[in-house]
């Protein structure tokens, strides 16, 4: 019988099949997104875990090649079922933390590594409407058929608090909940607005000047999902790696 992969909150304390570093690893995830007196940035994140509509795994390491089978199944379990949680869903993966220490550049290789390799061992093609250049502002990560917004956190964040944790950790969105949610939209500058208000006290650093909208001529997500520290930093092309059966028939980006 395999193990259980798939957490609710209130079931991670008290299972056998989340290892000691995991439940601390939440605890602290949990401290940080429940926080009253510095309130947690991501609103949505916050109105999602308090209603229990996220769902979390643990696993050791993005290198070994069980682990990232893992993280697949778990990932694959959660959007079978996403839509029938609530809109305000996610999933977050936790990594086993290190004892060496890593630089933002080291974290950033590991976080498109894991994404490439979890596409590398995707089961279903690339959504049709859904562009495969990360040139395109229409383009997501994919994985199983559905579009995600990927965030990755890791212990080598200090001036960007929003992104910092206790271990490598990855939080994958479907674009799903973010539908009818955009700059224009009444929600959409509500949701930005408070965001933005929230940054400027949790974080030690401005709001990254690449958060912007999905589909916006000037956007590109993969910018969002790793961000460093220094707003100044810029990472060339983007690290993702389409793998060679999915490249058969990619048009060049018009954008």
């Amino acid at each position: 019988m395999a193990s259980k992969m798939l957490f609710r909150a209130n079931e991670i304390l008290e299972s056998t099949h989340v290892p000691f570093w995991g439940k601390d690893a939440f605890q602290y995830f949990q401290s940080d997104i429940l926080s009253e007196e510095n309130p947690f940035p991501c609103i949505l994140g916050v109105e999602g875990f308090k209603k229990d509509l996220l769902r979390f795994s643990f696993v050791t390491t993005p290198y070994n090649y069980q682990d990232i089978r893992n993280a697949a199944s778990a990932l694959r379990e959660y959007i079978d079922t996403f839509k029938t949680i609530g809109r305000y869903t996610s999933f977050v993966l936790f990594f086993k933390p290190e004892h060496k220490e890593r630089s933002m550049e080291e974290y950033e290789t590991m976080f498109w590594d894991t994404l490439t390799f979890l596409h590398q061992i995707d089961q279903k093609k690339w959504p049709q409407d859904i562009p495969k250049d990360p040139k395109n502002p229409l383009w997501e990560f994919c994985f199983h058929g559905e579009p995600i917004f990927v965030v990755c956190n890791t212990p080598a964040h200090s001036l960007r608090k929003s992104r910092k944790s206790r271990g490598f950790m990855i939080t994958f969105q479907p674009r799903w909940v973010f539908e009818g949610m955009t700059g224009d939209s009444k929600i959409g500058r509500h949701v930005q607005k408070v965001v933005r208000d929230r940054l400027k006290t949790y974080d030690d650093v401005s709001a990254h000047p690449e958060l912007g909208w999905y589909g916006q001529q000037e956007n590109r997500e993969w910018k969002q999902y790793f961000l460093h520290d220094d707003n100044n930093y810029t990472t060339g092309q983007c690290p993702f790696k389409l793998k060679r059966s999915e490249q058969h028939g990619r048009k060049k980006s018009l954008y």
